[in-house]
């Protein structure tokens, strides 16, 4: 049987995913990413990126199980026992128990460098898998119901460019992990609402930890957000978010604008800020899917992550989502699976649990925005009293997330993790 092909145009975390889990199918594939410089840690030529860390629930764990990932990943960890939900002046209004997790989902949530991530995952590819500096252009989205009709891409550079021009690629499929604005999604629906403002914006970097910083913790101030978790290493990896008007940049450097808003807060926070680099400061708006699309699939061209369905960050699953997407599109798409069903098949199994997701970590970031002072204090009332009365309702709101669990049959021979739960059930 002749070989599939597959390219992947995106080299973020669920790209290099589905990119790992084809070629475990069977399948040749080549990732497109338009970045330039090659990480110097992947054998594949990852591109570097300064990014920030990124949280991988249970349920993305046990879905890089089946690469061989799970234990890998894990060890990026810095394990933590506790941390706490805060007022801005320090008071806690709740504690977090990473046993508790555990207990309830199988696996704590792993915070790791987004960095060490993508290299760990370049590295599953074989060398050349990964062609950098190659933005690309969906020209046809193909039929996969005819052999002679292949998707067609074509490479415009590093950059945005033309259409008329550049290197013509045919695959038997294209996955598109090209990002929240997604071309290719503009390209396959272009009458569909685009993402919208989720109506706060995102601060993230990573630092030496100062002198005590062992602990996590998230602070819930008025309009406003803090989060800090130590990652390994001895490093620690902060967040916050704001609610601003979407577009905005400081005038004179994001830690200055950080400092504005969050100097005068707890400690460890102004610590934090006092050794953060302005030039590896990160800001991004937020944004989340306005509405579900038609389908997460046209022709043979397959949409994953935020390409299709772009979420808040308040559930920490927006790379955990992407990661399953990855997995589940590569078992469906098996070397003899008919394409045309299993495309039907990935987005009837991914669309309706994604979108969830994506309400419901909507949900809670629109509570981080409220900026009324009796609203605030109200909302740290509720949390204070459902620390005490039920401890484990935090956790609740992962359920039918944090547990799901890779389709069955995904586990090759000797790859489960050693901490993944021993049954996998088919993925609602």
């Amino acid at each position: 049987m002749r070989q599939r092909t597959a390219l992947v145009i995106g080299g973020g975390i669920g790209g290099l995913t589905a990119a790992a889990a084809l070629h475990r199918r069977g399948w040749a594939v080549t990732v497109l990413e338009r970045a330039t410089t090659a990480h110097p840690g992947s054998g594949a030529g990852h591109p570097a990126r300064n990014g920030a860390g990124i949280a991988l629930a249970p349920n993305a764990q046990r879905a890089l199980d089946t690469l061989g990932a799970g234990d890998a990943v894990r060890a990026l960890a810095a394990w933590q026992t506790t941390g706490a939900i805060r007022l801005p002046g320090g008071r806690r209004l709740a504690r977090t128990d990473h046993a508790a997790a555990v207990r309830r989902f199988g696996d704590p949530v792993v915070v790791a460098h987004r960095a060490e991530v993508l290299a760990l995952l370049a590295a599953l590819l074989p060398d050349g898998a990964v062609r950098t500096g190659a933005a690309a252009v969906l020209v046809e989205a193909g039929d996969p119901g005819a052999a002679d009709r292949p998707a067609r891409v074509r490479i415009t550079g590093p950059a945005d460019g033309p259409a008329d021009g550049g290197e013509e690629l045919t695959a038997d499929l294209v996955v598109a992990a090209d990002g929240i604005h997604s071309a290719v999604r503009r390209t396959l629906f272009p009458g569909h609402p685009a993402p919208r403002y989720a109506g706060c914006t995102a601060w993230r970097f990573v630092v030496p930890a100062p002198d005590g910083v062992h602990d996590a913790h998230e602070t819930w101030g008025r309009g406003s957000l803090w989060g800090t978790v130590p990652l390994s290493g001895g490093r620690v990896y902060a967040y916050a978010t704001a609610a601003v008007p979407p577009g905005g940049r400081a005038a004179d450097d994001e830690r200055a604008e950080l400092l504005r808003r969050f100097g005068d807060w707890h400690h460890p926070v102004p610590a934090l800020l006092a050794v953060a680099d302005p030039a590896a400061v990160l800001r991004h708006d937020v944004y989340t899917a306005a509405t579900p699309p038609p389908a997460f699939h046209r022709g043979r061209v397959a949409l994953l992550g935020d390409a299709v369905h772009p979420m808040t960050p308040h559930l920490g699953q927006g790379g955990c989502q992407a990661i399953e997407d990855a997995v589940v599109l590569a078992h469906l798409a098996a070397p003899d699976a008919e394409p045309a069903a299993a495309l039907a098949a990935y987005t009837r199994q991914r669309l309706p649990h994604t979108m969830d997701v994506v309400r419901r970590s909507a949900r809670i970031g629109r509570l981080t925005t409220w900026r009324s002072r009796p609203a605030c204090a109200l909302r740290a009332v509720l949390m204070a009293a459902t620390a005490r009365l039920a401890p484990d309702l935090m956790l609740r709101s992962l359920d039918g997330i944090a547990d799901g669990r890779p389709p069955a049959g995904t586990y090759a021979s000797g790859t489960r993790g050693t901490k993944a739960a021993a049954q996998p059930r088919e993925h609602e």
